[in-house]
């Protein structure tokens, strides 16, 4: 279940004796914000024959803006990660209830990326298993225990050994049916043991052969959600304050965006694949765009323009959830003939702009709708923690 916390300004009158609540970290509220916002705004436009390139994923290899929001969410879990856990991690008595809590919360995030699709249409016979909020749940789980069961060195050697060892996977051992290895999507290894896992019934609906959130991906996800532990680590170790400071760790992401454009001349960037390449190059932007924000909002004080993306960045599962749920209730609607969300698109946009601005306003306006009830939360200072 989710749990509401309000969170109520500290008191004029709380004893000197009580331990004051660390600030939170506004670059990370804000970026994860600008993440979600930019996450439904990609997931839900007018008309889907109708899209901008940029709010599109590449059809296969490539990167476009669209194919980092994701990357860029994991990421910023595994910062996350850092700030939420790292007291309790100290107390090792306190081990038990933490892993607890972990496997917790990793499950309700699986079951409601399960359950969601049923909103729109109850169809156990082809729901699909994997999914977005399920790899979060799942990475989240794999990464929050390893952050409390093991130090940084282990930690950046399973790092190296997912990537590396993903690639070898990937490269080198022969598709059953399909013999040679290849990076193709529906003979690659991944697409087999999806189809094999899951049967064909319950992977992506536009595919059904493979699914670009299939279990084998997971292994390079948590290699990305380590890069944003060790990317936590550093900022919560008071290691940027000075100039210097942020070249070394832009350096740093600089260091994996080239690294990445190395790899993909012979392991191509490929986020529907998840591709080594494809982390190392979206955890290297994730983190230049963080240090920066870091630099700008905590350190500099730059806080004029941050409250819409920190009520989103606040209570960002709840978002991601409510663009599912919300849209559905409006398309229940009935309105002559047709559906509210249909009625105001074709009435509203459709006669006005052009099918792919009209698409565009549409995915806007969702993102508004969305807006409304997580600002309210934000006002009221009330987070809803999975």
């Amino acid at each position: 279940m989710a749990t509401i916390v309000f969170n109520p300004q500290q008191s004029v009158t709380q004893p000197a004796t009580a331990k004051p609540k660390p600030p939170r970290l506004l670059s990370l509220d804000f970026f994860r914000g600008f993440t979600v916002a930019a996450m439904i705004l990609v997931n839900d436009p007018g008309d889907w024959g109708h899209i901008y390139w940029p709010l599109e994923h590449s059809k296969w290899n490539g990167c476009t803006p669209t194919d980092l929001v994701f990357p860029f969410f994991l990421f910023m879990v595994g910062v996350s990660i850092v700030y939420a856990m790292e007291s309790k991690k100290a107390a090792v008595e306190n081990h038990n209830k933490l892993l607890l809590s972990i496997l917790r919360r990793t499950v309700i995030i699986i079951v409601l990326g399960i359950c969601l699709p049923l909103i729109n249409n109850f169809q156990f016979a082809h729901l699909r298993f994997p999914g977005v909020l399920q790899r979060i749940g799942l990475v989240f789980g794999i990464t929050a225990l390893l952050y409390v069961k093991t130090g940084i060195r282990t930690q950046v050697v399973i790092a190296v050994c997912c990537l590396i060892g993903y690639y070898l996977l990937m490269t080198l051992v022969p598709v059953p049916g399909f013999g040679t290895p290849n990076l193709e999507p529906a003979t690659n290894l991944g697409a087999w043991i999806d189809r094999t896992v899951f049967t064909e019934n319950h992977l992506w609906s536009s595919a059904k052969t493979w699914d670009p959130e299939g279990l084998l991906g997971t292994i390079p996800s948590v290699a990305t959600c380590l890069l944003g532990v060790f990317t936590g680590t550093w900022l919560k170790a008071g290691k940027l304050k000075t100039g210097t400071d942020l070249v070394k760790i832009m350096g740093a992401g600089i260091l994996l965006i080239v690294l990445a454009l190395i790899w993909d001349t012979f392991f191509p960037i490929n986020k529907q694949l998840w591709t080594s390449s494809f982390v190392l190059l979206t955890a290297g932007l994730a983190i230049n765009i963080l240090a920066f924000s870091y630099w700008l909002i905590d350190i500099k004080g730059n806080k004029a323009l941050l409250p819409p993306f920190l009520a989103f960045g606040r209570n960002a599962i709840a978002a991601y959830v409510l663009a599912d749920i919300i849209p559905a209730v409006i398309a229940a609607i009935p309105v002559q003939k047709t559906n509210l969300w249909s009625y105001v698109y074709n009435h509203a946009f459709v006669p006005y702009l052009s099918p792919e601005n009209a698409s565009l306003a549409g995915a806007i306006l969702t993102v508004l709708i969305i807006f409304v009830p997580v600002w309210v939360l934000y006002k009221k200072n009330i987070t809803v923690k999975i």
